[in-house]
């Protein structure tokens, strides 16, 4: 099996391609898993046995659609034909029996266009899965783009699969991105991902960073950290009016800058309750350790918070794209976590917010359950395209 994962911003896509594929290989004998993309990160992060990658130039997002190179001197046109030749040179020597795509169904700039074509003269028998999590941006960019771009006549042509990584009741892409009938056909619901922390990992996070029993610990996490500056600042400017005795985890994310980092560092030097991280690969284990979460609104926090039934403030990005803010005011609205808009957030506001919860004793005001099932419907529908031919609509 080959997975393509774009990566151009932060850690969201590279993490929930990695979930995927470790339980794709737990439940599915033999399976062994090439990946490709463009994470700068993924070295850093922990990979399961029988999957092996191949790492493409890195790009930055630099706006809705805009691309650059992230590293290296050449122009993104030069970038893109790189990317799209190894591709292409990985699936043909590789020879994939399923193919699967996050996001983009013919990649960054149409980089997979020629290896989609490939595949369908050379290698017919290779499956196509697209996953989609449950929101990409907003109707009417998505709409555009899609059409502009042809991603509906995409995946029509060349996909088996649709996989949604959501809730229709939620969001359902299918009305909101006017998908043709013949990619509605192809479009199956999933549910969200279920991120699970190791039997007794709370206690044994709370006694590694020496929380007690009693004491309240808040979890300020901004994924990535790219664009996270701005959530920990604000935090950190409004401790010292909470009422209540807290202890606080930050954590900044390998992608904040350096400068960045050093400020927030030197902003939390004088309060001895603060912890201070770069990084963590274990944000499942710190979160379930954690009473309340502060964080950004990528898809697999929001999925960690929901799985974990944590109360959480959600401070979503909503530039370039409104993906996370479409999600956070959907969720918010039926009560999973508080959320506030960036351009509404100040110090005064976040710890009003945090006050409410450790009031409460920290407890999630809704009792709507969420479908969690991603993981066992995907592999269920990915070992079916492995073993049979023809085309597995939903």
């Amino acid at each position: 099996m080959l997975v393509y994962s774009h990566d151009t911003y932060g850690l969201g896509n590279i993490t929930r391609m990695l979930a995927i594929c470790r339980h794709l290989i737990d439940v599915i004998p033999d399976l062994s898993i090439l990946l490709v993309t463009g994470s700068p990160v993924i070295h850093r992060l922990r990979l399961p046995e029988s999957l092996d990658y191949i790492k493409l130039p890195c790009l930055t997002r630099t706006g809705r659609g805009e691309y650059t190179t992230k590293y290296l001197s050449a122009s993104i046109e030069e970038a893109i034909r790189l990317r799209s030749d190894l591709i292409l040179a990985t699936v043909a020597n590789f020879k994939p029996d399923l193919l699967m795509v996050d996001k983009k169904p013919v990649g960054v700039k149409g980089e997979l266009a020629a290896t989609l074509e490939y595949l369908q003269a050379k290698l017919p028998e290779t499956r196509q899965v697209l996953i989609l999590r449950d929101i990409l941006d907003s109707p009417e960019a998505i709409t555009s783009n899609w059409e502009r771009n042809g991603h509906y006549d995409a995946i029509k042509k060349y996909y088996d699969l649709v996989l949604v990584l959501g809730e229709q009741e939620i969001f359902d892409p299918r009305n909101e991105y006017h998908f043709p009938p013949s990619v509605i056909d192809q479009t199956l619901f999933c549910g969200y991902l279920r991120k699970e922390a190791e039997p007794n990992s709370r206690e044994a996070t709370r006694k590694l960073l020496s929380i007690g029993n009693d004491e309240k610990l808040v979890l300020v996490t901004p994924g990535g950290g790219e664009d996270g500056y701005q959530v920990i600042e604000t935090y950190l400017a409004g401790l010292s009016s909470l009422r209540h005795a807290i202890k606080s985890l930050v954590v900044c994310g390998p992608e904040m800058p350096y400068l960045q980092q050093a400020k927030l560092h030197h902003m939390a030097l004088n309060d001895r309750e603060v912890i201070f991280y770069e990084f963590s690969g274990e944000m499942v284990s710190l979160m379930a350790a954690s009473d309340v979460v502060i964080a950004m609104g990528g898809y697999n926090t929001i999925c960690e918070i929901l799985s974990l039934k944590k109360c959480a403030i959600v401070v979503p990005r909503v530039r370039p794209t409104e993906e996370q803010w479409i999600r956070a005011r959907q969720m918010s609205h039926l009560g999973f976590f508080k959320s506030i808009h960036p351009d509404e957030l100040t110090p005064e506001r976040l710890i009003m917010n945090l006050s409410e919860y450790l009031e409460s004793d920290c407890r999630p005001t809704s009792s709507r359950p969420v479908n969690l099932n991603a993981l066992p419907v995907v592999a269920d529908r990915v070992n079916a395209l492995l073993n049979h031919n023809g085309k597995a609509r939903a």
